[in-house]
């Protein structure tokens, strides 16, 4: 942290309390709400309260609302975040009190899972029934890994995010992962599954997809699976995820190829049955995109209505440099130093 000497010194001032450093030490595992805090720390609301306002002050944490529902994480600021981390990481498996806070750590996010549990138990029929008519998520997963490489990037944002799969899957790669839903019960389930999977670089906001709560030019990966058919205004959605990406950044999307199965629209909600290459392509176009590659998965044999399953690849056209050995050619350099 490059910073002036006061500023470091209230920084200091603010995380030096054994309270303040077990609530750091917890949020360094994930998002938690007040309820969740006074829960595991065995204090009153006020207190913590007053203990989260002075860690908000100083910049350590952040703060976003769900509904009703306040949650607290580790500062989005790199600088803040590597702060804190170096600080927690001296202290975990030396103290039995923080030792004890992550015990009740566990329990809340079993509790998580268990809410979870129930909501797909709910909804696991219809969602079924869809999944039948397509190819298996696995294999689109894997192309999507395959098609962003394994060279490592700095920041994810996942509009739609559902389950928080893709932050999973996409983890190893990431420093900084981000998932956006409006369903509060679907982020649940994302909590509960990213808990389970061990996955502490990425977090799950309630958010519109059309003005998702992040800032802009700031992802190197954006993806939108499965989410584009729900919507009124696709054109739009793409739009807004292009301002999102940093120069050279990538948009991935996973849609359905055009199709006729009306019921989706009837019994699913679906406002868009599927999208063409080419409405793809004048879309990224508009949002100033370049459409990279384009992948079509067939579904599966033996089902008379059936989905054929499609991955798009998009690039900003920002940061576009002359390659001095041919004059005519352009090297596109993304930001995070990749060739393409």
């Amino acid at each position: 942290m490059h910073v002036s000497l006061d500023t470091m010194v209230d920084t200091l001032k603010a995380a030096a309390e054994s309270s303040r450093l077990r609530i750091l030490a917890l949020l360094s595992r994930g998002d938690l709400t007040v309820s969740d805090l006074t829960e595991i720390l065995g204090q009153s609301q006020p207190r913590v309260s007053r203990h989260l306002k002075l860690l908000l002050e100083a910049g350590l944490i952040g703060r976003y609302q769900e509904g009703s529902w306040a949650f607290f994480r580790l500062s989005d600021a790199d600088s803040a975040r590597d702060f804190v981390m170096g600080l927690v990481s001296s202290i975990r498996g030396a103290d039995p009190q923080v030792e004890r806070d992550l015990e009740r750590l566990t329990s809340v996010k079993r509790k998580r899972q268990d809410r979870a549990t129930a909501y797909f138990s709910q909804n696991a029929a219809s969602w079924d029934h869809i999944r039948s008519l397509h190819v298996p998520d696995r294999a689109v997963e894997a192309a999507m890994l395959k098609l962003v490489g394994k060279r490592p990037f700095q920041s994810m944002l996942d509009l739609g995010t559902g389950t928080g799969r893709l932050l999973e899957i996409f983890s190893p790669l990431y420093r900084r992962g981000i998932g956006i839903d409006m369903s509060r019960e679907m982020l649940t389930v994302a909590r509960a599954n990213l808990d389970k999977a061990g996955v502490s670089n990425a977090q799950v906001r309630q958010g519109d997809i059309f003005s998702p709560p992040v800032e802009r030019d700031a992802f190197d990966l954006v993806t939108i699976h499965q989410v584009l058919h729900y919507l009124d205004d696709p054109a739009r959605a793409i739009h807004e995820a292009a301002r999102l990406l940093r120069p050279a950044g990538r948009l991935v999307i996973v849609d359905f190829a055009p199709h006729a199965l009306e019921f989706l629209r009837d019994e699913h909600a679906h406002m868009r049955l599927g999208f063409s290459d080419r409405q793809i392509a004048d879309w990224f176009s508009e949002a100033g995109l370049d459409l990279e590659d384009a992948q079509e998965f067939e579904p599966r044999s033996g089902n008379e209505a059936r989905l054929t399953v499609k991955l798009w690849l998009g690039r900003d056209r920002r940061l576009l440099i002359a390659d001095p050995a041919n004059a005519s050619q352009q090297t596109r350099v993304s930001s995070i130093g990749e060739i393409a």
